[in-house]
């Protein structure tokens, strides 16, 4: 049964990573619909990010000595919620309430789920257990983003969040069935936490974390926008260009899971390298369908090693301390992926997608000068890693 929990956790995070990026392809349907700007739109990405990254430390301390099990469907419940209210919204305040909802979700449940691994499978298995828990994250954009993209396309936007809604509810159900009861093992407490950060590799993993995602979600929640702005492809078109990026993501997620076990360093610092090079290049090789998709494809395989990447480093710095390390991982992910969102948003009002896609792209290459002095300075993991 433990590899059946784990597809079950897989399945869930899916859900929330698809009901999370749902509306970068949605941005400009929800957008008009409620008669706003791409930038304000683009708050449906920044509140679960900003709530995600509260939520992961209070809510996961908070309920400390409760089975993990039960706290991951109580999650599940409040996701399919908080779905159905985004589809029956009058108005574009309530679409917002429920994107606070899916950030409680994000925090909750990652910051739990991330660490499972371990407790569901033998310790040889761990790592790989790991990998096909972040491939729900590139599946989000291969599997769930286009598919939804697709729905609204085809019978409107808010029939993709009943869509997801339906989901959802059926990965409850297969939690319940599934996953065994998991007691609180070591409890997560704020003293936990703060003693985390005390540590370098701990510092670091936040640092590459920051450079990384804040490059990231500040051009790809607007890539819709430079793809139909500058590129001039189309809805269905933006499907297939989202499809590829997808696809990508989970040939990257495998490949950086397998190697950032031997080689983290390496492993974070190329990702970074080649989202740099990506967005960088985007506002001149991105004019033409084949340069955009080209890029994309390279976009989505540096991404999708990202996720398990950032993770990894995060347990590799507190080995004895799974659900604090991933505690951590949340919130500076999640607080850094509205960051991005929002601060991509008053770029794009005030300028242009090129714009964004290339402040994202200087961001980025940041990344690769952090990672080359953790290596200089010969900082070491601890010895139980």
């Amino acid at each position: 049964m433990g590899w059946v929990a784990v597809g079950a956790v897989t399945l869930g995070i899916f859900s929330i990573v698809t009901t999370e990026i749902l509306p970068i392809g949605l941005l400009t349907k929800i957008g008009s619909g409620f008669s706003v700007s791409d930038g304000m739109a683009g708050l449906m990405m920044t509140m679960p990010g900003l709530l995600a990254a509260v939520s992961a430390p209070v809510v996961t301390v908070a309920t400390a000595r409760v089975d993990r099990r039960l706290m991951l469907c109580v999650f599940m419940l409040l996701l399919a919620l908080a779905n159905f209210l985004a589809a029956v919204a009058p108005g574009y305040w309530l679409v917002l309430l429920s994107r606070v909802v899916v950030g409680v979700v994000i925090g909750g449940f990652w910051s739990i789920g991330a660490g499972l691994p371990e407790r569901l499978v033998p310790k040889e298995s761990v790592g790989r257990a790991t990998s096909v828990i972040f491939s729900a994250v590139p599946l989000g954009s291969v599997l769930g983003l286009p598919a939804g993209t697709l729905i609204a396309d085809l019978s409107g936007w808010r029939t993709a969040f009943v869509v997801m809604g339906a989901l959802t509810a059926g990965v409850l159900a297969m939690l319940v069935l599934v996953v065994p009861p998991l007691p609180p093992g070591r409890t997560t407490r704020l003293s936990v936490l703060r003693g985390m950060l005390k540590g370098v590799n701990t510092r670091c993993a936040l640092l590459l974390t920051f450079l990384v995602v804040l490059a990231h979600f500040g051009t790809y929640t607007y890539v819709t926008p430079f793809l139909e702005q500058v590129t001039g492809a189309g809805s269905r078109l933006i499907t297939v260009f989202l499809l590829v990026y997808g696809a990508a993501g989970i040939v990257g997620n495998f490949l950086g899971g397998a190697m950032v076990v031997r080689c983290p360093r390496l492993t974070f610092g190329l990702a970074g390298a080649m989202i740099a090079a990506v967005t960088l290049s985007l506002p001149v090789l991105g004019r033409w369908q084949i340069g955009a998709v080209a890029l994309l494809i390279v976009w989505g395989a540096a991404y999708g090693a990202v996720p398990v990447s950032s993770q990894t480093w995060f347990a590799k710095a507190a080995p004895d301390s799974p659900e604090a390390a991933s505690v951590l991982f949340t919130a500076s992910f999640q607080a850094t992926f509205s960051l991005g969102a929002l601060a991509g948003g008053v770029v794009v009002d005030r300028t242009s997608p090129s714009t964004v896609m290339t402040l994202g792209g200087l961001a980025a290459t940041l990344m690769v000068p952090a990672v080359w002095a953790h290596f200089v300075r010969r900082i070491s993991w601890p010895d139980r890693t």
